[in-house]
């Protein structure tokens, strides 16, 4: 019996060292995500198409445009490789990504500190604050100070940076998420909302196509975010040639074109 139990001892022992010594199965070699995406000859990338200016999918041609349409078929030539896009959302571009249905979420994601807790992000490569769209002839909201009084409610896209900081900010309005097939708009013109919060990309969007409409600037940056490039967390080589991206981008002139294309260039992050 003592015999027995010293060789299951020495087994158990063995067998700890060797797991220590060995990579674990679940675990991404290093670079294993480009290989595959090279050898795969594709960029899975995921965008929510309905994202004005940044990936837009026009409901009538069915032709996607925007800055992150441009640049993802660029890193995609980069990489030698031709570009997937897989259609996503900001509620779940996160499962999509640690489900392994793209490779990297490219339209303009703002750096969450919930969001950084599950996935990993790039440099920055545009900044953006939040912006207010009501109609231009809702009779008690004319400016920034009048959001924010009883009676009046905020619409927000469910899933968007704006939802959770118009909670904290809200102290007398009442805040609504706005979840499809419902649009901001549509609450809007039906007057379910008093006004609408949204990114600079979307407000350009709102200018361009609703005659009706009227954006409000704030009067003091309230909340200020990055936008960047996700990936899942545990693929540091894959994180360090999207980071050479964004750096090249911005070098050699790619970004600034890019956003100039569709009116974004003043929220472009240079450096």
């Amino acid at each position: 019996m003592h015999r027995l139990l010293s060789r299951l001892a020495l087994t158990a022992t063995l067998l700890a060292t060797l797991a220590g010594l060995l990579p674990c199965a679940s675990a991404q070699p290093v670079g294993a995500r480009l290989e595959r995406i090279k050898s795969m000859g594709q960029l899975r990338v995921c965008i929510w198409p309905e994202y004005y200016g940044i990936t837009f999918r026009n409901p009538k041609s069915g032709e996607l445009s925007g800055i992150d349409e441009v640049l993802a078929t660029q890193f995609a030539r980069d990489l030698g490789v031709k570009v997937n896009y897989i259609d996503s959302s900001f509620p779940n571009f996160i499962g999509d990504l640690l489900g392994d249905r793209c490779d990297i979420a490219m339209f303009g994601v703002a750096v969450l500190p919930e969001r950084a807790a599950k996935v990993r992000f790039s440099q920055p490569y545009l900044r953006s604050d939040i912006w207010a769209v009501t109609t231009k002839t809702h009779p008690s909201l004319q400016g920034w100070g009048d959001i924010d009084k009883a009676g009046h409610v905020v619409g927000v896209q469910a899933g968007t940076f704006m939802e959770p900081i118009m909670k904290k900010a809200l102290t007398k309005a009442e805040l609504v998420s706005v979840k499809a097939p419902n649009t901001r708009e549509r609450e809007l013109q039906a007057g379910r909302i008093d006004v609408f919060m949204t990114d600079y990309p979307y407000s350009r969007r709102v200018l361009d196509n609703a005659d009706w409409a009227r954006v409000i600037a704030p009067e003091k940056p309230l909340s200020p975010l990055g936008y960047a490039y996700a990936v899942a967390p545990g693929e540091d080589a894959w994180l360090a040639r999207v980071d050479k991206f964004v750096a090249d981008i911005k070098r050699d002139g790619r970004l600034m074109n890019a956003a100039r294309a569709f009116k974004l260039d003043p929220i472009v992050v240079a450096q």
